[in-house]
């Protein structure tokens, strides 16, 4: 896939890791000037991890670009823990972050879990927050969690055959129950096929067209451990959010400007929830990219979002 819109590939100038307590070990890195105008990259899952592809977003000679891998996932430590893992841990190792790095505000720039861990972020710490690139906006509600398990099935059958069956019959009234069992078992041979399948699923819904190279970067063993045994273990517990949800919590941040992003056939998160957070949020502009999915990798989605983050550069 050609990604000429992006900026060159390019390598961190400095990376570390932080022990965070509780056994947890978080790898960042900072891209770009480091002089520059602090931006914060959240990614997906929730457990996905970052990859290289992602600083490519921003111009290295303006944006100081800070990435980590969330508890658990990509190459923060130990890959796939569940213990201590909860929304409001992230928080705080994001102020932990900040504060190691001596930032004192930031740009954050997330798509998928990534925008609803910016909302959070952003809600509990909205002096730290200088606006927010957001992509394929996801609030962690039950009806969200619902469609991603069973209402895909509607435009992606045999997809979701191929993720229902991996399971018996009988268990497939509870799919996200089934699964955490399996992705939670000590034994390899139990969960890693189960991870497999689960993030094979999560791979081949999220473009407009098919893209088998999308669909192998999903299904690589250690993305996929991380991915679906995280995302699954945050999909039983509500996302870890306020009882309320995080519109509940918009008035904390109406003044941060916000730009969001929405392919407007993207499955895994559709476009009605963009829509919902865009009219609760009076400073936002919201875009929606006429030929694409879900993934920040598909053409129309990279285009606009290195556009917004060109905007917040010349405000």
């Amino acid at each position: 896939m050609p990604r000429g819109d992006l900026f060159p590939d390019i390598a961190p100038f400095e990376t570390g890791l932080l022990p965070l307590g509780d056994s947890h070990v978080m790898y960042w890195e900072q891209v770009g000037n480091p002089q520059g105008q602090p931006v914060l990259f959240l990614h997906g899952g929730p457990g996905a991890g970052a990859g290289a592809v992602h600083r490519r977003f921003f111009d290295p000679a303006h944006w100081r670009l800070v990435v980590f891998d969330q508890r658990g996932a990509g190459r923060s430590r130990p890959l796939g823990e569940l213990h201590a893992n909860t929304t409001s841990h992230l928080i705080a190792d994001i102020e932990t972050l900040r504060r190691f790095l001596g930032i004192e505000r930031w740009l954050l720039f997330g798509g998928s879990w990534g925008s609803t861990l910016a909302l959070a972020y952003a809600q509990a710490h909205p002096a730290r927050v200088t606006g927010c690139v957001l992509r394929g906006v996801f609030l962690g509600r039950e009806a969200e969690v619902e469609w991603f398990l069973y209402g895909l099935r509607r435009f992606f059958p045999d997809a979701w055959a191929a993720f229902a069956e991996h399971v018996p019959p009988e268990e497939r009234h509870d799919l996200l129950g089934a699964y955490l069992r399996r992705l939670t078992d000590p034994d390899p041979a139990v969960h890693l096929p189960a991870a497999r399948a689960w993030s094979h699923y999560e791979g081949s819904c999220s473009t407009l067209l098919p893209s088998p190279e999308t669909v192998a970067s999903f299904a690589q063993d250690r993305t996929a451990l991380g991915l679906a045994r995280i995302e699954a273990h945050y999909f039983a517990h509500r996302l870890f959010l306020p009882e309320k949800g995080l519109l509940a919590g918009m008035g904390r941040i109406a003044h941060i400007p916000a730009e969001i992003i929405q392919g407007r056939y993207d499955m895994v998160c559709p476009p009605e929830t963009a829509f919902e957070l865009a009219a609760a949020w009076p400073r936002a502009r919201l875009t929606i990219v006429p030929d694409a999915g879900h993934s920040a990798l598909e053409p129309g989605i990279r285009t606009a979002l290195v556009a917004a983050v060109e905007r917040f550069r010349r405000r």
